[in-house]
Protein backbone atom coordinates (compact mmCIF):
# COMPACT_ATOMS: atom_id res chain seq x y z
CA UNK A 1 0.00 0.00 0.00
CA UNK A 2 2.83 2.56 0.53
CA UNK A 3 3.94 2.35 -2.63
CA UNK A 4 0.72 3.34 -4.38
CA UNK A 5 -0.42 6.52 -5.60
CA UNK A 6 -4.42 6.94 -4.49
CA UNK A 7 -6.44 9.93 -5.74
CA UNK A 8 -9.45 9.75 -3.98
CA UNK A 9 -12.48 12.12 -4.78
CA UNK A 10 -14.81 13.23 -2.33
CA UNK A 11 -12.24 13.32 -0.05
CA UNK A 12 -13.61 16.49 2.32
CA UNK A 13 -15.67 14.13 4.68
CA UNK A 14 -17.54 11.10 5.32
CA UNK A 15 -15.84 8.08 3.69
CA UNK A 16 -13.53 9.55 1.85
CA UNK A 17 -12.10 11.32 4.68
CA UNK A 18 -12.08 8.22 6.57
CA UNK A 19 -10.16 6.60 3.27
CA UNK A 20 -7.59 9.24 3.17
CA UNK A 21 -6.64 8.54 7.40
CA UNK A 22 -6.50 5.65 7.17
CA UNK A 23 -4.09 5.16 3.70
CA UNK A 24 -2.37 8.17 5.11
CA UNK A 25 -1.54 6.55 8.16
CA UNK A 26 0.28 3.32 6.25
CA UNK A 27 2.20 6.03 4.24
CA UNK A 28 -0.05 5.93 0.80
CA UNK A 29 0.81 8.72 -1.16
CA UNK A 30 -2.29 10.77 -1.79
CA UNK A 31 -4.55 13.14 -3.90
CA UNK A 32 -7.33 14.09 -2.31
CA UNK A 33 -9.91 15.75 -4.27
CA UNK A 34 -13.09 18.22 -3.14
CA UNK A 35 -15.05 21.35 -3.50
CA UNK A 36 -14.82 22.51 -0.23
CA UNK A 37 -11.12 24.06 0.17
CA UNK A 38 -10.90 24.61 3.64
CA UNK A 39 -12.40 21.14 4.98
CA UNK A 40 -10.05 19.16 1.88
CA UNK A 41 -7.08 20.73 3.67
CA UNK A 42 -8.20 19.69 7.17
CA UNK A 43 -8.50 15.99 6.57
CA UNK A 44 -5.02 16.45 3.85
CA UNK A 45 -3.20 17.97 7.10
CA UNK A 46 -4.42 14.87 9.02
CA UNK A 47 -3.43 12.30 6.24
CA UNK A 48 0.26 13.02 6.78
CA UNK A 49 3.00 14.05 4.40
CA UNK A 50 2.13 11.96 1.39
CA UNK A 51 -1.33 13.88 0.92
CA UNK A 52 -1.73 16.70 -1.84
CA UNK A 53 -5.21 18.16 -1.55
CA UNK A 54 -6.73 19.40 -5.04
CA UNK A 55 -9.44 21.79 -4.97
CA UNK A 56 -12.11 20.89 -7.78
CA UNK A 57 -15.89 20.06 -8.76
CA UNK A 58 -16.11 16.65 -10.45
CA UNK A 59 -18.89 17.00 -11.94
CA UNK A 60 -17.33 19.20 -14.56
CA UNK A 61 -15.20 17.67 -17.05
CA UNK A 62 -12.69 20.36 -17.48
CA UNK A 63 -11.41 20.04 -13.77
CA UNK A 64 -11.46 16.03 -13.87
CA UNK A 65 -9.15 16.84 -16.25
CA UNK A 66 -7.16 19.60 -14.49
CA UNK A 67 -7.16 16.91 -11.51
CA UNK A 68 -5.94 14.45 -13.39
CA UNK A 69 -2.87 16.38 -15.02
CA UNK A 70 -2.44 18.45 -11.31
CA UNK A 71 -1.94 14.43 -9.65
CA UNK A 72 0.24 13.21 -12.33
CA UNK A 73 2.79 16.50 -11.81
CA UNK A 74 2.60 15.99 -8.36
CA UNK A 75 3.19 11.92 -8.00
CA UNK A 76 4.47 11.00 -11.49
CA UNK A 77 1.83 8.17 -11.77
CA UNK A 78 -1.70 7.02 -10.44
CA UNK A 79 -2.34 3.76 -9.66
CA UNK A 80 -5.91 4.39 -7.67
CA UNK A 81 -8.79 6.19 -8.94
CA UNK A 82 -11.37 6.25 -5.98
CA UNK A 83 -14.77 7.78 -7.30
CA UNK A 84 -16.53 8.40 -3.98
CA UNK A 85 -18.68 11.68 -4.95
CA UNK A 86 -22.35 11.01 -4.21
CA UNK A 87 -26.06 12.59 -3.09
CA UNK A 88 -29.09 11.48 -1.89
CA UNK A 89 -32.04 12.91 -2.92
CA UNK A 90 -35.54 13.02 -0.45
CA UNK A 91 -38.39 12.78 -3.12
CA UNK A 92 -40.83 9.60 -4.28
CA UNK A 93 -40.92 8.56 -7.76
CA UNK A 94 -44.18 10.38 -8.57
CA UNK A 95 -42.93 13.80 -7.43
CA UNK A 96 -39.03 13.81 -9.26
CA UNK A 97 -38.53 16.65 -11.24
CA UNK A 98 -36.49 17.38 -14.17
CA UNK A 99 -34.07 18.92 -12.13
CA UNK A 100 -34.04 16.38 -9.51
CA UNK A 101 -33.06 13.97 -11.76
CA UNK A 102 -30.42 15.91 -13.73
CA UNK A 103 -28.65 17.12 -10.43
CA UNK A 104 -28.88 13.42 -8.91
CA UNK A 105 -27.34 11.75 -12.34
CA UNK A 106 -24.78 14.64 -12.63
CA UNK A 107 -23.44 13.87 -9.05
CA UNK A 108 -23.38 10.06 -8.69
CA UNK A 109 -22.98 9.27 -12.25
CA UNK A 110 -21.66 11.47 -14.38
CA UNK A 111 -18.73 12.26 -11.83
CA UNK A 112 -17.74 8.77 -12.01
CA UNK A 113 -17.71 8.57 -15.39
CA UNK A 114 -15.76 11.24 -15.85
CA UNK A 115 -13.23 9.84 -13.59
CA UNK A 116 -12.77 6.60 -14.99
CA UNK A 117 -12.91 8.45 -18.76
CA UNK A 118 -10.12 11.00 -17.80
CA UNK A 119 -7.56 8.62 -16.03
CA UNK A 120 -8.00 5.57 -18.18
CA UNK A 121 -5.66 7.14 -20.65
CA UNK A 122 -3.47 7.11 -18.13
CA UNK A 123 -3.83 3.50 -16.93
CA UNK A 124 -3.73 2.48 -20.64
CA UNK A 125 -0.32 4.19 -21.37
CA UNK A 126 0.77 1.86 -18.41
CA UNK A 127 -0.97 -1.44 -19.26
CA UNK A 128 -1.82 -1.68 -15.16
CA UNK A 129 -4.51 0.82 -13.20
CA UNK A 130 -7.37 0.65 -11.09
CA UNK A 131 -10.88 2.45 -10.52
CA UNK A 132 -12.84 2.27 -7.44
CA UNK A 133 -16.92 3.75 -7.42
CA UNK A 134 -18.73 3.53 -3.92
CA UNK A 135 -22.25 2.57 -5.19
CA UNK A 136 -24.55 1.43 -2.46
CA UNK A 137 -26.82 -1.33 -1.73
CA UNK A 138 -29.77 0.39 -2.79
CA UNK A 139 -28.37 -0.09 -6.36
CA UNK A 140 -29.27 -3.45 -5.24
CA UNK A 141 -32.33 -3.25 -3.53
CA UNK A 142 -34.42 -0.06 -4.08
CA UNK A 143 -36.28 -0.62 -0.87
CA UNK A 144 -36.53 3.20 0.31
CA UNK A 145 -38.97 4.93 -1.80
CA UNK A 146 -37.86 8.56 -1.17
CA UNK A 147 -34.72 7.98 -2.65
CA UNK A 148 -35.94 6.66 -5.68
CA UNK A 149 -33.41 9.17 -8.18
CA UNK A 150 -30.63 7.82 -6.17
CA UNK A 151 -31.59 4.00 -6.96
CA UNK A 152 -31.66 4.41 -10.24
CA UNK A 153 -28.34 6.60 -10.58
CA UNK A 154 -26.48 4.32 -8.36
CA UNK A 155 -27.69 1.37 -10.55
CA UNK A 156 -26.87 2.93 -13.73
CA UNK A 157 -22.98 3.02 -11.94
CA UNK A 158 -23.12 -0.56 -11.29
CA UNK A 159 -23.72 -1.03 -14.78
CA UNK A 160 -21.44 1.53 -16.06
CA UNK A 161 -18.67 -0.38 -13.54
CA UNK A 162 -19.35 -4.15 -14.78
CA UNK A 163 -19.47 -2.93 -18.55
CA UNK A 164 -16.05 -0.78 -18.34
CA UNK A 165 -14.79 -4.16 -16.62
CA UNK A 166 -15.87 -5.79 -19.82
CA UNK A 167 -14.48 -3.84 -21.95
CA UNK A 168 -11.04 -3.97 -20.21
CA UNK A 169 -10.33 -7.27 -19.07
CA UNK A 170 -9.22 -9.41 -21.81
CA UNK A 171 -7.51 -6.16 -23.94
CA UNK A 172 -5.74 -5.05 -20.50
CA UNK A 173 -6.00 -7.69 -17.58
CA UNK A 174 -4.15 -5.08 -15.72
CA UNK A 175 -6.97 -2.51 -15.36
CA UNK A 176 -9.33 -2.83 -12.93
CA UNK A 177 -12.87 -1.92 -12.28
CA UNK A 178 -14.05 -2.07 -8.88
CA UNK A 179 -17.09 -1.68 -7.04
CA UNK A 180 -18.24 -1.33 -3.34
CA UNK A 181 -21.58 -1.33 -2.03
CA UNK A 182 -22.34 -0.03 1.48
CA UNK A 183 -25.52 0.39 2.98
CA UNK A 184 -26.34 2.80 5.69
CA UNK A 185 -23.41 4.52 6.59
CA UNK A 186 -22.86 7.11 9.66
CA UNK A 187 -22.17 10.76 7.78
CA UNK A 188 -23.76 13.38 6.60
CA UNK A 189 -25.52 11.85 3.87
CA UNK A 190 -28.90 11.71 4.93
CA UNK A 191 -28.83 15.85 6.40
CA UNK A 192 -27.16 16.69 2.86
CA UNK A 193 -29.94 15.14 0.74
CA UNK A 194 -31.76 17.16 -2.03
CA UNK A 195 -34.88 18.64 -0.21
CA UNK A 196 -33.31 17.17 2.91
CA UNK A 197 -33.29 14.18 4.81
CA UNK A 198 -33.12 11.32 7.71
CA UNK A 199 -29.78 12.01 9.82
CA UNK A 200 -27.87 9.35 8.90
CA UNK A 201 -26.19 9.21 12.35
CA UNK A 202 -29.71 8.17 13.91
CA UNK A 203 -30.44 4.96 11.78
CA UNK A 204 -30.25 1.46 12.64
CA UNK A 205 -27.98 -1.06 11.12
CA UNK A 206 -25.67 1.21 10.26
CA UNK A 207 -22.05 1.53 9.46
CA UNK A 208 -19.01 3.90 10.64
CA UNK A 209 -17.26 5.61 7.63
CA UNK A 210 -14.02 3.98 9.03
CA UNK A 211 -15.23 -0.09 8.86
CA UNK A 212 -16.29 0.89 5.05
CA UNK A 213 -12.79 2.96 4.40
CA UNK A 214 -11.41 -0.51 5.81
CA UNK A 215 -13.40 -2.47 3.56
CA UNK A 216 -12.26 -0.43 0.33
CA UNK A 217 -8.83 -0.39 1.75
CA UNK A 218 -8.54 -4.07 1.23
CA UNK A 219 -10.32 -3.86 -2.67
CA UNK A 220 -7.17 -1.80 -3.02
CA UNK A 221 -5.07 -4.25 -2.08
CA UNK A 222 -7.20 -7.34 -3.23
CA UNK A 223 -8.50 -5.95 -6.63
CA UNK A 224 -11.45 -7.85 -6.04
CA UNK A 225 -14.35 -6.57 -8.47
CA UNK A 226 -18.09 -6.71 -6.51
CA UNK A 227 -17.93 -6.35 -2.83
CA UNK A 228 -20.34 -5.71 -0.05
CA UNK A 229 -18.88 -3.63 3.15
CA UNK A 230 -20.80 -5.62 5.88
CA UNK A 231 -21.56 -9.73 6.24
CA UNK A 232 -24.70 -11.04 5.01
CA UNK A 233 -25.66 -8.31 2.99
CA UNK A 234 -25.28 -10.78 -0.27
CA UNK A 235 -28.15 -12.83 1.39
CA UNK A 236 -30.24 -9.49 2.22
CA UNK A 237 -29.90 -9.17 -1.32
CA UNK A 238 -30.88 -12.80 -2.83
CA UNK A 239 -33.96 -12.71 -0.09
CA UNK A 240 -34.98 -9.12 -1.43
CA UNK A 241 -35.41 -10.76 -5.05
CA UNK A 242 -36.84 -13.86 -3.75
CA UNK A 243 -39.56 -12.63 -1.74
CA UNK A 244 -40.54 -10.80 -5.18
CA UNK A 245 -39.97 -14.22 -7.13
CA UNK A 246 -37.06 -13.47 -9.11
CA UNK A 247 -33.64 -14.30 -9.12
CA UNK A 248 -31.26 -11.75 -8.48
Amino acid sequence: MTEKVVVITGASSGIGAALAELLGSRGTSLGLVARRADALRAVAERSGPGAHAIVADMTRRDEVRRTVAEALEKFGRVDVWVNNVGRGITRTPSQLSDADIDEIMLVNVKSALYGAQEILPHFLSRGEGHVINISSMLARIPLKVERSAYNGAKHFLNALTANFRTEFQQSHPGIQFSLISPGVVRTDFGRSALHGGADSWQLPDSQSAEEVAAVIAEVIESRRPDVYTRAGSRDRVVGYFDALGQDP
